[in-house]
């Protein structure tokens, strides 16, 4: 509006940002106390160094597939795995990318639990942090991701408003008796995001939320049913952010 006007100076939109103001229709942008941005610092951080040790576990299993070494367990880097590694026979070139790899990992496991537990001892006093995590699926660096991200949950009116900021509400197109509703927008908080659809996707099918993503994805396939579930976590945890208490996670009676 205001590159088309033919007269544009400081008084022109001084008056038009006064009326945008007096409709409520001026858009406002929430900037994070210190000690949020702090939190948040530190579990942004820690989702980085997940990323990189997921990135040099997977570098682990192409050099053994290269290797034809067969890997029997789903987890190569428990006990039985570690076994696996160290008995197994590879090239010198392939033994020392593989300890390379796994000396990284160890370095990485160890900052990761450093910053975990800074952030576990800067929300153990949190009611919120500690209502959330009876949700199921949700753990305490799941729970962090929330409190941290979502920063003062007062700013949202409404828990469609927080999933409207997550990025899981549909686009929408409408015009005249036409509506068309696309896929999620994906805006937002990229990790608010990725922590709803992680914990749908851990919990039981007896339970609500798995009911939910259950009986949507027999209809329209698993990952719209885990959106749709994703959207109710994000729905609860708005109250519990709240109000402190759970709210509706008992499944409905048959």
């Amino acid at each position: 509006m205001f590159s088309y006007r033919r007269v544009k100076n400081d008084q022109r939109d001084a008056a038009d940002l006064a009326d945008l103001l007096r409709m409520g229709r001026l858009p406002e942008a929430w900037i994070a106390p210190p000690a949020t941005r702090e939190l948040c610092g530190w579990v942004r951080h820690r989702a980085k160094l997940v990323g990189l040790r997921s990135n040099l576990k997977c570098q682990v299993h192409a050099v053994l597939a290269g290797a034809g070494v067969a890997v029997p367990m789903s987890d190569l880097f428990g006990p039985s795995g570690q076994r696996l590694l160290g008995s197994a026979r590879l090239s010198l070139e392939s033994r020392s990318r593989v300890d390379s790899l796994l000396g990284l990992i160890t370095a990485l496991d160890v900052e990761i639990d450093t910053f975990a537990t800074l952030v576990a001892g800067r929300l153990r006093a949190d009611p919120g942090y500690r209502a959330i995590q009876a949700f199921p699926g949700v753990g305490p660096t799941l729970a962090a991701v929330f409190v941290a991200e979502v920063g003062e949950i007062s700013r949202f009116a409404r828990p469609g408003q927080l999933a409207s900021w997550a990025g899981l509400t549909p686009i929408h197109h409408e015009s005249d008796t036409r509506v068309r509703r696309g896929r999620i927008t994906k805006q937002g908080s990229r990790l608010v995001r990725w922590a709803a659809v992680e914990a749908v996707q851990r919990v039981p099918g007896h339970t609500r939320l798995g009911q939910r993503r259950d009986r949507v994805a027999e209809r329209r396939g698993r990952s719209i049913g885990v959106v749709a579930a994703a959207r109710d976590l994000v729905t609860l945890v708005f109250y519990g952010l709240r109000d402190h208490h759970l709210r509706c996670l008992a499944a409905p009676a048959a």
